[in-house]
């Protein structure tokens, strides 16, 4: 429950306690900015926005227990915002390029580059749409369950479970696990 007396405390408007509960989770909100805006740079500037954002409406949140998917869905929303101003698309092998060696500076492990067994998903991942690209980043690369992604991305569990059910299918069928020939 130290993250629910964090909360209430917050909104109280005591701003250590703010401070408190974004540093305990700063290297995952650090690597969901960084997926969605490809640099260190803009996704610095995605947390920091975030956090003038969670200063301002912390009295808004309802469920102390929300703190979490309510904050990681105010950071996607703001990187959404500023990848529509610059006009900017984010391309997987863009993100791959200059940017893996500022994560690695940063210490920041990249959960792409595991074994050899993730079949180079950069790629692989380009042949699916956007929104199943985005779910399925969200649910094994950020560790969210489908409900947290759901409330990021604003679109029901159903159609959450769809786009990472059928974008994993399309991999599985670009990588020979799936035969199109029916016996």
């Amino acid at each position: 429950m130290k993250v629910a007396r964090g909360v209430r405390q917050a909104q109280k408007g005591n701003k250590e306690a703010l401070l408190q509960l974004i540093l305990a989770n700063k290297d995952a909100y650090y690597r969901l900015a960084l997926s969605y805006m490809g640099n260190e740079h803009d996704a610095m500037d995605a947390l920091e926005e975030m956090i003038i954002i969670l200063y301002e409406k912390i009295h808004q949140l309802r469920k102390v227990d929300s703190f979490d998917s309510w904050s990681r869905t105010i950071l996607v929303n703001h990187c959404r915002a500023m990848l529509k101003r610059r006009n900017k698309t984010i391309l997987i092998d863009e993100w791959q390029g200059d940017n893996a060696r500022d994560r690695d500076a940063a210490g920041i492990q990249d959960p792409y580059e595991q074994q050899d067994q993730n079949m180079d998903i950069r790629r692989s991942l380009e042949r699916v749409n956007p929104d199943q690209r985005e779910a399925i980043e969200l649910r094994y690369f950020h560790d969210l369950d489908y409900e947290a992604i759901s409330r990021i991305t604003n679109v029901s569990v159903g159609t959450v479970k769809s786009r990472v059910f059928n974008g994993l299918k399309k991999l599985k069928k670009w990588y020979g696990g799936e035969s199109d020939e029916t016996n």
